[in-house]
């Protein structure tokens, strides 16, 4: 578990799993697995095995254990409906995140039909806790129907990562939608993200009055183009109903 983390929209990360396959365009420079392979072979090292799929279940008490309330990104270098991971895992990922209230938990997903049946068979018709926050990966207007599948999962707060955004998206279906962050895609070989892309998104979130968040141009480096639009910084996010509080220990 990182205590912190240069992700924008995010406090800390918490992986109980590790490494991923590719799925789609928006996998294609992965950040997470060109980390990942630097220490393929490295004996000792957390990813001496690269980004091969790694369940990791020491892990899994973690956020029990942080006791100061944080905004916490879930297998920011995983996929945690990668079909290939038990779902009895998954149940104990989430048995975690339930108990540990105080917290807000950001799971992204770009497995998203699995990510519903999952949650459909976790809560049934009604929506999950508030303080788990389900997401899908949207990187061109040819992965939409992921957005129609967040739709009908019964989550507490849903929420757009369109991050690397390679492509227009065109016209979005923000039903039920609360959040909405855009990227640009950094490291070797960025694809560039045009502007028009940008305000295509941001005019239909504020038109829908869906809380919108720009992440980052991109580049060779995620800070190199700066993250200001239209001249300012766009920092919204979704309206937080109260949690429960825990006193630091």
């Amino acid at each position: 578990m990182a205590n912190s983390t240069a992700i924008e929209w995010t406090d800390a990360t918490w992986n109980p799993v590790t490494g991923c396959t590719k799925i789609s365009a928006g996998c294609d420079h992965c950040y997470a697995e060109r980390f990942s392979e630097r220490f393929r072979g490295t004996p000792g090292h957390p990813f001496e095995s690269g980004f091969d799929l790694t369940l990791r279940p020491e892990r899994l008490q973690q956020p029990l254990r942080w006791r100061n309330q944080r905004m916490i990104f879930v297998n920011s270098m995983s996929d945690l409906f990668h079909k290939e991971i038990p779902s009895a895992f998954i149940g104990s990922v989430f048995d975690t995140m339930e108990c540990a209230h105080w917290h807000t938990f950001q799971i992204l997903t770009k497995r998203s039909s699995l990510m519903r049946n999952f949650l459909r068979r976790r809560y049934g018709q009604g929506r999950g806790p508030s303080h788990m926050w389900f997401g899908v990966s949207v990187e061109d207007g040819s992965k939409k129907s992921r957005i129609r599948h967040l739709q009908d999962a019964p989550a507490g707060i849903r929420f757009l990562s369109i991050e690397p955004l390679i492509g227009p998206v065109g016209t979005l279906d923000l039903t039920g939608i609360d959040w909405v962050i855009v990227g640009g895609e950094s490291g070797p070989g960025a694809r560039p993200m045009e502007s028009e892309w940008v305000r295509e998104v941001r005019d239909q979130c504020r038109a829908s009055k869906v809380a919108f968040f720009f992440k980052q141009w991109g580049g060779l480096r995620p800070k190199s183009g700066g993250r200001k639009l239209d001249g300012r910084e766009w920092s919204q996010f979704p309206e937080i109903r109260p949690a429960h509080s825990v006193a630091a220990e």
